[in-house]
């Protein structure tokens, strides 16, 4: 009787640690786990998850600016915030307001969370008086785009982006300016509203022009900028734009590769998945029928996986069989 029992116990943990091998029972593949969180992020969320960015906004608030026109930039900006993937590793954002004068109003290092970031914009007033363009952009580079303000070293690879929103035609000279800034690595995106002088943006802008230069017509539509911008700044998602992967796509910087889900294997093609092929161990106690036993006990547990259907908890199977 003992004998029988013992040679019970033995086959049933056998097959329990076969199983357990051949489908990770109770255990999760990370990278898997990581790219369904992030598929879902992508699909349940408005954020996007851009490159690093050290970003700095660049604001007409001269009298031309109605005290409305210039809440709807305010509000702009906390919109362009929202969809950005803020943070001390992430995108990092600069607010420089300009008039006749120019006031930073906050740094790349001064705020790393979206609330205290839409805080500080919240706080933001206009100077009034001239348009002094040219005078910004120089300062934002001397002084907004340092290491020393925020700004990520060269070694660092990080992309520096100036988005340039101005209703007016410039009082100073931006085309040395504009031209030093792209020179130093800065990408300048130029807005213009309503009686925007085109060549001036054109002059400061970034190549190819068509991609750098924006208009609208009024401030109250300013804000359908913040799609266009949310596209021209995030990262493509190559899986999101569509795959051919048969169970699960992995974004893996501008491309992308297949996984399959537990139990399954990768196929030549790279795309599809097959069920894994379980191999049957010798059997070390001799059981009878214990063979015929494992092979029916995991065709039904492949059976279900291949259903979605979650096996039996393997912990507790143990434990049942551990009592037994």
């Amino acid at each position: 009787m003992e004998r029988s029992l013992w040679s019970a116990l033995c086959c049933a943990s056998l097959l329990l640690a076969g199983v357990r091998a051949t489908y990770h029972l109770g255990t999760g593949d990370p990278q898997l786990i990581a790219a369904q969180s992030y598929a879902q992020t992508r699909n349940n969320g408005s954020q996007c998850m851009s490159r690093p960015l050290d970003l700095v906004f660049i604001i007409d608030s001269s009298r031309s600016v109605r005290p409305a026109e210039f809440e709807k930039v305010k509000i702009f900006l906390a919109d362009m915030v929202d969809t950005l993937d803020v943070g001390t590793d992430a995108t990092r954002v600069a607010v420089v307001n300009y008039a006749s004068t120019v006031k930073i109003e906050f740094l790349l290092k001064d705020h790393f969370n979206k609330p205290d970031m839409k805080k500080a914009i919240s706080r933001i007033a206009p100077l009034a008086a001239g348009t002094m363009t040219g005078l910004a952009i120089k300062t934002s580079v001397n002084e907004a785009f340092t290491e020393q303000s925020g700004a990520r070293p060269r070694s660092r690879k990080i992309s520096k982006v100036a988005i340039i929103v101005t209703d007016g035609r410039p009082q100073d000279q931006v085309e040395e300016v504009s031209a030093a800034a792209r020179a130093s690595g800065i990408e300048i995106y130029a807005v213009g509203v309503d009686r925007a002088d085109m060549r001036s943006l054109q002059l400061m802008a970034s190549v190819p022009l068509e991609e750098h230069v924006f208009y609208v017509e009024t401030y109250g539509v300013i804000k359908k900028l913040t799609s266009k911008f949310r596209e021209t700044l995030c990262g493509v998602d190559p899986c999101a734009m569509g795959h051919d992967c048969e169970h699960l796509c992995v974004n893996s910087n501008a491309s992308y590769y297949c996984k399959c889900r537990n139990g399954y294997i990768l196929n030549a093609d790279k795309k599809t998945c097959s069920l894994k092929q379980v191999k049957v161990v010798e059997d070390p106690c001799k059981c009878e029928a214990r063979l015929a036993f494992q092979k029916q006990s995991q065709a039904a547990i492949q059976q279900l996986t291949a259903k979605n259907i979650l096996p039996v908890d393997s912990e507790r199977l143990e434990h049942m069989v551990g009592r037994a």
